[in-house]
């Protein structure tokens, strides 16, 4: 069964996910068979970049037609729902990027229609599927660690200045931009939804956050704190402590290649290489997350038992906690879905 990927938008993710797929030795017979934009010239220049056969001048062209299976959408976050919706509702499986939607109502009526037209939907927290996570959850569930108590995790790049961290109308949020990777590492170490949520923030004069502080409560006094900065560089790294030791994975926790052991050894992973540049840190890994998608689909299943649904409306309800906490107010927050 060939999986058919459909590119929703041209930019830079895009070109890096294509890329990640397209240069993976092991692909099998997982295919990026089209590409749409706004603009047809950027969708065919694209296409020529990465041999993409078929090019479409709009989504909802592409969204009717038979050359895809799945959508991968990657356009700008205030785009997610209503393209991921346009593209459910056509038949169409769906891979959003992160954050799946702006606000847990968005994030909630996606999901609906996705079990509703009995489609496969996962947000792209491409985090999830990195063999080094995988790896710390193994030695979490050994009992290595002894009881997880404590997660740390920094993440901060220089980037405050960039419209879609900066402008409100592009869903400009640090939160919604970084700090779901922070979250994200919370939810994949607790595994439940925390029972206390406390945040502080610093807003520009549009009213988005540009840097955050989350300190999360769970259940038996186990803590995280989650530090998400756009206007300098952290450490950005993320540390696991429970009644034994620690573990680390180490900067770019995001995507890792790197993780040190309660034991103190150190495990590496190396991704694959490409002929082509990447825009983002790691960008390789963004294939384990399409071999995700692969799978799902070919088992019949709707949802990835590694990025479930649920986790995904943890994540909405959380960063929508985070926003009211700061005082970020987003239009999409006064609509009904």
């Amino acid at each position: 069964m060939t999986i058919r990927w459909g590119i929703v938008s041209s930019g830079k993710i895009c070109h890096d996910f294509v890329n990640a797929i397209n240069s993976y030795p092991e692909k099998g017979d997982m295919v990026v068979s089209a590409v749409a934009a706004r603009e047809k010239s950027r969708a065919e220049e694209f296409a020529k970049c990465h041999n993409i056969p078929k090019v479409f001048g709009s989504y909802a062209e592409m969204a009717k037609s038979k050359d895809i299976d799945i959508a991968y959408v990657g356009a700008l976050n205030p785009y997610h729902y209503e393209l991921s919706k346009l593209f459910l509702e056509s038949g169409k499986h769906v891979l959003c990027e992160k954050p799946l939607c702006l606000n847990y109502k968005q994030s909630e009526s996606l999901i609906k229609i996705a079990k509703k037209k009995n489609l496969f939907l996962m947000e792209a927290v491409w985090s999830r599927f990195s063999p080094l996570y995988i790896s710390l959850e193994k030695e979490i569930n050994s009992g290595k660690l002894g009881q997880v108590q404590f997660v740390e995790v920094n993440l901060g790049h220089p980037i405050a200045n960039i419209g879609r961290i900066s402008k409100k109308e592009l869903g400009g949020s640090a939160i919604l931009d970084m700090g779901v990777y922070a979250l994200q590492f919370a939810q994949f170490i607790f595994k439940e939804e925390p029972i206390k949520v406390t945040a502080v923030g610093e807003l520009n004069q549009e009213g988005v956050d540009l840097v955050d502080t989350v300190v999360l409560q769970y259940t038996g006094g186990r803590r995280a704190v989650l530090n998400i900065h756009s206007k300098v560089k952290l450490w950005n790294k993320a540390t696991v402590v429970g009644t034994l030791g620690r573990s680390t994975i180490e900067d770019p926790f995001h995507f890792p290649n790197q993780l040190t052991h309660v034991d103190g050894s150190v495990e590496c992973f190396c991704l694959h290489a490409s002929p082509k540049e990447y825009n983002f840190e790691n960008s390789a890994g963004l294939v384990y997350e399409a071999l995700e998608v692969g799978r799902c689909i070919k088992n019949g299943l709707k949802e990835s038992p590694r990025m479930t649904h649920k986790d995904s409306l943890i994540l909405s309800k959380l960063m929508d906690a985070v926003h009211k906490q700061v005082g970020v107010h987003l239009d999409a927050d006064d609509e009904n879905y």
